[in-house]
């Protein structure tokens, strides 16, 4: 699903969902590669790793660890970074995000392991785009807002012995909706800036 207009500027506007994950990202960025793309802003959701991020924030990735399986298969090594950040989200805050494969992880001393590794947040698709940005040549950044805190949980277990699963503080529906505008706002910025 997608929309085709024109944005603030009277500019060629398109925004394209991507569906959940990097193998479905990957497919719509080199898909709207071939169509004459040369500019992408990933807007979307994450979960905060960062103690000092709140429901709602806004986080720019300049850098992704590669924990999922698309962006390594594109020829990404341990990180990946976009070429010329910027300025994307002035109230944000900007740095390292993981990218995985698995939504719900099983295994909590991974995202200890991303935090020690420096990493604000997690997602799912960042790392892929920047490495099909990388290899098509095409500027591509990312702009999440936090719609999950995984700070402060305690690990729990939950149907079986073998599966813990860390609580989480959410959004609720209001702060999702305002969450939303407020990185839609910020991705389009992104896309005005030369």
């Amino acid at each position: 699903m997608g929309y085709v207009g024109a944005a603030a500027d009277g500019e060629p506007l398109m925004v394209q969902s991507t569906g959940m994950g990097g193998p479905s990202a990957a497919i719509v960025l080199e898909e709207l590669c071939d169509l004459g793309v040369t500019r992408a802003v990933r807007v979307g959701t994450c979960g905060g790793l960062d103690a000092s991020l709140e429901l709602g924030d806004l986080v720019v990735a300049h850098e992704a660890l590669c924990a999922d399986g698309t962006s390594r298969a594109l020829g990404a090594g341990e990180r990946t970074t976009i070429a010329a950040p910027g300025d994307l989200a002035p109230e944000g805050r900007a740095g390292l995000v993981v990218t995985t494969d698995l939504f719900y992880d099983p295994d909590p001393a991974r995202e200890d392991a991303w935090r020690a590794a420096g990493a604000l947040a997690v997602e799912m698709e960042t790392a892929a785009l920047f490495a099909v940005g990388a290899r098509r040549g095409i500027a591509v950044a990312s702009v999440l807002a936090v719609s999950d805190l995984l700070v402060g949980g305690t690990a729990e277990r939950a149907l079986s012995a073998d599966c813990v699963r860390r609580t989480r503080r959410r959004l609720d529906d209001e702060g999702l909706v305002a969450a939303g505008e407020r990185v839609g706002r910020a991705g389009a910025a992104a896309l005005l800036r030369r």
